[in-house]
Parts: structure tokens; C-alpha cells; sequence
């Protein structure tokens, strides 16, 4: 049974969680991406909080800005900084370190930087379907057919965005999923969509409005303008990255040189899913989520 809960945060941030397994076990922790929100993630916690898939404790907080977790209005405060710290904070709670992170997205973004600067706050880190940076800041740079996949953020970086985004009940988003989300996409989960829309759109916005790794333009050199020093790059956890190939937006060139990266990397490409493996094949992802926390 999902447990939602509103938790409060030592630095003025309340982050509003669904949950399931008991308090004192050990806690798998799960980020979730835009548009999207913490409920995604509600068939893995299910899964893991039972005992024959380990008992754990496992919570997904909707980021700040989504849903009823707290919304800044300052732009600046999504920053990746202010992110890792609301996280941080989340396991601390829970009680730290985390058996492992899983994340997809944007809540990837938050993941890997939080192994960089925090690895003592999960033994282990699971990637779905989001880049890391240093390979997407190659990919922003140099590479047209990424420019062309990441074009959209330039459109949420727009004032109008929201507002345009919220037109014929949300036509532009639902087209975010593709055609192959028409398998997934009940009315009874679009509902669930509309519910985070309607009260947390702009919040989704200000993370890409707050982020310079978007795809470099006359006006406004976005990547291009950026370094990042390999000391912030690279992650010493045990890794899992699934990716699934299909993925419009994040094409496969991204996990071309990963390696470089994260030492401890186990790799798995998906043949046939798109960036909505989530959806699309949960018992997929929760057989290669529960192998990876079996090795020992």
C-alpha cells in the first residue's frame, strides 16, 4: 500500500512523498524526471517493499517545484546545488546511507551529482534513461542530431511555456510520450498527469529555465558556454544504467564513453523501450533493479 506523505526539510523545504515498506528497514530512495512526478515510480514500491523483494523501505518524493512539494518562485532556486541538498537531506531522515538511488530524468540529474559530491549517502546508484552530464554536455557541444533531440528545452525556457503547454488540455504534453505511450496512457493515468500539471507546471519549467546545459543558439550559448571540471564528473559507486533505446530525446551516443566516468559501471542497453520504460515495462525494470541489488 503507497503512503503519501508532506516531509519537511531542515532548510524551509517540504517535499510531499509516496512511500511503502516499514520505517527501519533498508530504504531504496526514487527520483523521478519531468513532466512527470513521484506516483510513476508506485509499481516498484510496491514490489520492493515486500519481503520476498527484500522488505525495503522505499520512498519517491516529488521534487521541488512538482506537485505539493514546495515551489520556489526563484528561478535560481532549482539549481542542481539546492536539488542535492533537498535529497541530502530526504536520506537523512530515512537514515543514510541508502541501500541504493534510482532514478530517471531529471531526477537522474539530481543522482549523479549527488554520487560526485555526497557517495557516502547510497551504497549504490541506478540510472534510467538520464544522461550524465559529462557525456551530455559533449553530446550539447558537438553533436547536430543531439542539438536537434534537446530543442524542446528552448521552448521551456519560454515565459510563456506553461501557458501554452496548458492549451486543449494539454495537447502539446500528451504528445511528449509518443505514440507507443498509448499502451500505458489510461485515462485513469492521465488524470494523475493532469493533477501534477495543473498544480505544478511551472515548477517542472524552472528546472530547465535554471540549467545551462541546453542546446547552444545565436541569442544564447547554453552549452556551449560550459565547463565542468572531471573532478565534479566522476562517480566511484557500484552503477546500473539501463537505457533504453528508443529514446527520442536521448539518443545512444549519450552512453558512448560512460566508462570514462564511473568506474564500477554495469551498463545494460534495452532494445525496443523508449524513455518511458517506466511505464512501458515496470516488471522489466524491477528484475534488473533486483539483480543489481542482489549482487554482493
Amino acid at each position: 500500500m503507497i503512503e503519501t506523505l508532506q516531509q519537511p526539510l531542515p532548510h524551509g523545504i517540504t517535499l510531499s512523498c509516496r512511500a511503502a515498506g516499514a520505517r527501519g528497514r533498508p530504504v531504496l530512495m526514487f527520483l523521478h524526471g519531468f513532466p512527470e512526478a513521484a506516483f510513476v515510480w508506485d509499481e516498484l514500491l510496491e514490489h520492493f517493499a515486500k519481503p520476498e523483494h527484500g522488505g525495503y523501505r522505499c520512498i519517491a518524493p516529488n521534487l521541488r517545484g512538482f506537485e505539493r512539494s514546495t515551489q520556489p518562485a526563484d528561478v535560481k532556486a532549482y539549481r542542481a546545488k539546492a536539488l542535492v541538498q533537498d535529497i541530502a537531506a530526504l536520506i537523512a531522515i530515512e537514515g543514510a546511507p541508502l541501500e541504493c538511488l534510482v532514478a530517471h530524468d531529471w531526477g537522474g540529474a539530481v543522482a549523479w551529482n549527488l554520487a560526485n559530491q555526497l557517495p557516502q549517502l547510497t551504497r549504490r546508484l541506478a540510472i534510467i534513461n538520464s544522461p550524465h552530464p559529462g557525456t551530455f554536455l559533449r553530446e550539447l557541444k558537438s553533436n547536430p542530431r543531439q542539438q536537434a533531440a534537446s530543442a524542446y528545452m528552448n521552448f521551456l525556457i519560454r515565459p510563456d511555456a506553461e501557458a501554452i503547454l496548458r492549451e486543449d488540455d494539454y495537447r502539446r504534453m500528451w504528445k511528449f510520450f509518443g505514440e507507443e505511450s498509448r499502451t500505458w496512457l489510461t485515462d485513469a493515468v492521465k488524470q494523475q498527469y493532469r493533477d501534477v500539471w495543473d498544480a505544478s507546471l511551472t515548477g517542472g519549467c524552472n528546472y530547465y529555465r535554471a540549467s545551462p546545459l541546453r542546446p547552444p543558439r545565436p541569442e544564447d550559448p547554453g552549452a556551449a558556454a560550459v565547463t565542468l571540471p572531471r573532478e565534479m564528473l566522476t562517480v566511484d559507486l557500484p552503477t546500473l544504467v539501463l537505457w533504453a533505446m528508443e529514446d527520442v530525446a536521448l539518443p545512444p551516443e549519450l552512453i558512448d564513453g560512460l566508462g570514462d566516468y564511473v568506474a564500477d559501471l554495469t551498463l545494460e542497453k534495452v532494445e525496443g523501450a523508449t524513455h518511458w520504460i517506466i511505464h512501458e515495462r515496470p516488471a522489466f525494470v524491477a528484475q534488473r533493479l533486483g539483480a543489481f541489488l542482489a549482487r554482493q
